[in-house]
């Protein structure tokens, strides 16, 4: 299984389907799904002689050129060929499909094709951006796509369409119908899981493929079940600069480098082009120095040799490699140049050290050390805010439920230390969102005495280095899964069941998978055994992208009505109605209604609150104005 390979081969029959010169028109989701895939060369070396947007009306009218469209089928790309082909710009149009197309749609399409230019209609399942042969993502996030409404337990319904089908693309492209299985602690999951497994039913013939031995497992899991893996400081190459730059759509943004130069501003990192990359994508930090220094001895002895030329054989010669080694001189400065970044923010950041702490708290139980590290590191200057925050959330997450918690003491050292509140109500946020309560498992082996014990002889296995004793839940999931004993009170499927080992596992991890995960992914398909594994997610998040977007974000658009009446005081009612006063940020609409005039002052407070945290105003009518009264709720 590689979505890589399985998005190139659509996009290279669709364009080889249609020789000559041609157009390719794309919307903003198909340009990023084809960017991560092929480059602009390869496009152009297939004879594609322009690369537009389908809704860009400003184009040149080319009679007798071919157009290739590859758009999704979403009302505004539909819209926007109806408006193409009312006034075509070009001689033939092949129409090709990410994902299942409407029966409505396609009939709106022929009508307005009154200049019969429309050969082709096709619906090919490239829906989703392939990011490694065994690692994809849906490219869902908030705040365009929110995962909830009203509560964490009910889906937005454009984002759940969506990622439905996505799914199901994968699925598709991939030749699979899978027996489906889901954490049973995810309302999230039992959902998705219900309607991926409705659209199979529907979809029937869609789905015909040859029957194999043992059925794909396709694995739904919540993110909730494991938010450390995406707070902790990555130290793998890719993983990194995820982590530290970003990478979108295969390209980095290093415009705010120092003394960058401007070919350098956005770099691409492509596995297909780039053999350095495809070699070290998995290195760690030290190990990948070592790697870039062996490529620039390359070079420079590549370079020497070039610069002999003294006869027509030599000329020849160079002539010959020369687009090779121009490829490999501009490789190397690229990856000189990322490396170079990674390190100075490493050393700038204090990453090191705070990396150190991070696994501490990870993966064992010191609560005296931990805090009074954590004490020194909120307190240091020279420490960013995101870190203390990260430590904070890791902190918060494995004492939660201990008598010893310090949680709000460190919170409070958090805002002394100059700490924006926005940035501290992350830490109540985390604890609503992904909490122990949230949790299927006991993640951190803390709950019971022979769970602590295991936890000691795990953390002594295999481990590479103090930055690496980290290993993502995931993983231990997956194990029990190769071996045939995931358990089904944990796991249930949503129809069938199988006790045989799988041979194809895709995973789905609502909420976002990590490049850190999709190592490990990566070491268990090449560990031998038989099995094969491919992972993806909403998105891929990197630590600030998890902690300040994504899900936690998403709670904030949750309107909240709040009833006070003069029986019961404020803080009852909050918390009776299961959301504390510490969680007030969450809300982005509060409203308030009471008679009581002795309440008046504590309700415009809370209300003048949430102003502060969301930015958002609170109730503009006055609290008098009830609406209802708990009495008669």
């Amino acid at each position: 299984m590689d979505v890589i390979k399985s998005v190139q081969n659509y996009i290279n029959k669709m364009i080889s389907e249609v020789t000559g010169m041609k157009v390719l028109l794309l919307d903003a989701e198909t340009t990023a799904i084809i960017s991560v895939v092929l480059t602009q060369t390869q496009l152009l070396s297939k004879e594609i002689y322009l690369i537009d947007r389908v809704d860009n009306r400003q184009r040149e009218k080319i009679k007798h050129l071919r157009c290739i469209c590859f758009v999704r089928p979403t009302g505004e790309s539909v819209q926007a060929l109806v408006e193409e082909l009312r006034d075509p710009c070009y001689a033939d149009y092949y129409l090709y499909f990410s994902n299942s197309l409407k029966k409505s749609s396609i009939e709106r399409l022929a009508e307005v094709d009154e200049h019969e230019v429309v050969r082709e209609v096709q619906e090919y399942f490239g829906d989703y951006l392939a990011l490694n042969p065994d690692l994809y993502s849906l490219n869902v996030a908030a705040p365009q796509w929110p995962l909830f409404i009203e509560n964490s337990a009910t889906w937005d319904t454009r984002t759940l369409a969506r990622v439905t089908e996505g799914v199901l693309a994968v699925l598709l492209s991939l030749k699979k119908k899978p027996l489906i299985r889901y954490e049973k602690s995810s309302i999230l999951a039992k959902k998705l899981a219900t309607e991926i497994s409705y659209q199979i039913q529907q979809e029937g013939p869609l789905f015909d493929f040859r029957r194999t031995d043992t059925p794909p497992i396709l694995l739904l899991m919540d993110r909730r079940n494991d938010p450390v893996s995406p707070l902790l400081n990555q130290w793998t190459y890719q993983a990194m600069v995820h982590d530290l730059l970003g990478i979108s759509n295969g390209r980095v943004d290093l415009s705010q480098m120092p003394d960058v130069k401007p070919e350098m501003k956005e770099i691409v990192l492509s596995l297909d082009q780039d053999s350095f990359y495809k070699e070290t994508l998995y290195l760690n930090l030290g190990d990948l120095g070592a790697k870039i220094k062996e490529y620039v001895d390359t070079y420079q002895v590549k370079h020497k040799s070039s610069q002999s030329i003294e006869s027509i054989a030599d000329m020849k010669k160079f002539v010959e490699d020369y687009p090779e080694f121009r490829k490999l001189s501009g490789n190397v400065t690229k990856h000189v140049t990322l490396v170079g970044e990674l390190s100075r923010l490493v050393a700038k950041q204090k990453l090191m050290e705070v990396g150190e702490l991070e696994q501490s708290l990870a993966v064992a139980e010191n609560h005296n050390a931990d805090v009074k590290s954590l004490r020194q590191m909120i307190e240091r200057t020279d420490i960013t805010a995101d870190a203390k925050i990260r430590l904070v959330l890791l902190y918060a997450l494995r004492y939660e439920k201990s008598q010893t918690n310090l949680t709000q003491q460190l919170v409070d050292l958090l805002a002394r230390n100059g700490v924006s509140e926005k940035k501290v109500a992350l830490v109540a946020q985390m604890i609503q969102y992904a909490g122990t309560d949230q949790r299927l498992e006991d993640i951190f082996s803390n709950q019971n005495v022979f769970a602590r014990t295991k936890n000691v002889f795990k953390g002594l296995k295999g481990v590479e280095n103090v930055y690496t004793q980290h290993t993502p839940h995931l993983v231990e999931t997956l194990q029990e899964a190769i071996k045939g004993r995931l358990k089904e009170q944990l796991y249930p499927f949503i129809e069938g069941g199988t006790r045989d080992k799988p041979q194809d596992i895709i995973v789905f991890m609502i909420g976002g998978a990590t490049y850190a995960e999709a190592r490990e992914v990566n070491k268990l398909n090449a560990s031998g055994t038989g099995v094969r594994i491919v992972l993806g997610g909403t998105t891929v998040h990197n630590a600030q992208r998890y902690v300040t977007s994504s899900a936690l974000l998403s709670l904030e658009e949750v309107h909240c009505v709040l009833v006070v009446a003069h029986h019961r005081t404020p803080v009852s009612y909050l918390f009776s109605m299961h959301i504390p006063y510490h969680s007030l940020p969450l809300c982005s609409s509060l409203h308030l209604f009471d008679h009581s005039s002795t309440e008046h002052s504590f309700m415009r407070e809370v209300a003048d609150s949430v102003t502060r945290w969301t930015g958002k105003s609170g109730p503009t009518s006055p609290p008098q104005q009830r609406l209802r009264s708990a009495r008669n709720d």
